[in-house]
């Protein structure tokens, strides 16, 4: 399966998820699991996205600029994730926080979807993005039981320009 299509079916699983998040009553107890799932697929989800579709299309210059927006949003979403965790406890405040989170992976999503998608499949081959799709499932995969420090170290690696990320890598995991 093309990367595209694997990447679009965790888009509708995040959007589904959101959508119950921003619909539940302030003291709800599924609050807490809406948000550990949206966690368990939103972040796996970026690391790997960014690794395997971000990073190929930032060596092409036609996919740099796009690339580099998607990161930028997928940090911007991550902060707001992070946010919902921390108010796992209280019941005040939390919902305009998911539904500015909410807006902004519609935004992203439509956006990925339709411009990013579309210039990847100028850069890539039918093959190639089956090849991507394959490395995207294993590494989202992998990336699922890692912690915060985990997968924000994978973040910063994924920033990086591609010869400085294997020793920042490795670096990072001699040091765990």
């Amino acid at each position: 399966m093309q990367i595209y299509d694997i990447l679009k079916n965790d888009h509708d699983q995040i959007k589904d998820i959101l959508n119950d998040l921003v619909a539940i009553q302030d003291d709800s107890p599924r609050r807490k699991d809406l948000t550990a799932q949206l966690r368990d697929i939103l972040v796996p989800h970026s690391r790997a996205e960014e690794r395997v579709l971000y990073n190929s299309m930032r060596e092409e210059e036609e996919g740099k600029g796009k690339a580099m927006h998607g990161y930028a949003e997928h940090m911007a979403a991550e902060g707001l994730l992070r946010s919902l965790q921390v108010m796992e406890l209280g019941t005040v405040g939390w919902k305009p926080i998911a539904q500015k989170l909410k807006d902004e992976l519609d935004h992203h999503i439509a956006e990925e979807e339709t411009e990013i998608f579309a210039e990847a499949k100028l850069i890539f081959s039918d093959q190639e993005a089956t090849e991507m799709g394959a490395a995207f499932q294993k590494l989202k995969t992998e990336t699922k039981d890692e912690n915060f420090l985990e997968t924000t170290i994978d973040m910063v690696a994924n920033l990086m320009p591609p010869r400085f990320m294997k020793n920042f890598r490795s670096g990072s995991e001699k040091r765990q």
